[in-house]
């Protein structure tokens, strides 16, 4: 499988919580991982959140932020171009996304499209699973996670 993973389920590779486990075992199992470049800043934001909440201690997090950077390596890295934001703003129009969902959306499109075969988007945000499974992508995990 193919797989693209937005930050929501890219995070999930570094923080325990609901879905971290099996977004392993997808990671493990994939022939390929893609990523929106920004998806690290993303990460990395939500590691700091967790410390600042007390729900993550600063080591565990420096931990895995550093192997978030060992890791970025092996990623397909989807550049945040004028064309991609010019597609990110269509699918926000049409999908009623928030911007950030819509460039991960025309990223994991624009990959699809490049590599010619299909794609399956990971991702734990209910609106932009939905919306992967309208533009032709294989929305991942099974079952449609909550709309937040």
């Amino acid at each position: 499988m193919i797989c693209y993973l937005d930050s929501s389920a890219l995070v999930k590779r570094y923080l325990t919580e609901p879905g971290s486990s099996q977004t392993r075992e997808l990671i493990g199992n994939a022939e390929a991982l893609g990523t929106a470049v920004i998806s690290r800043a993303e990460v990395i934001s939500a590691l700091r959140k967790a410390v600042r909440l007390g729900a993550l201690p600063l080591e565990e997090a420096e931990a895995a932020r550093r192997l978030l950077q060992i890791d970025w390596r092996d990623f397909a890295r989807i550049p945040v171009s004028e064309h991609l934001i010019d597609r990110a703003s269509d699918l926000a129009w049409m999908h009623g996304l928030r911007g950030y969902d819509s460039v991960q959306l025309a990223a994991a499109v624009i990959w699809q499209e490049d590599l010619g075969i299909p794609v399956a988007l990971a991702t734990f945000d209910g609106q932009l699973w939905e919306a992967a499974a309208r533009v032709g992508l294989e929305p991942y995990p099974p079952e449609s996670p909550q709309i937040r």
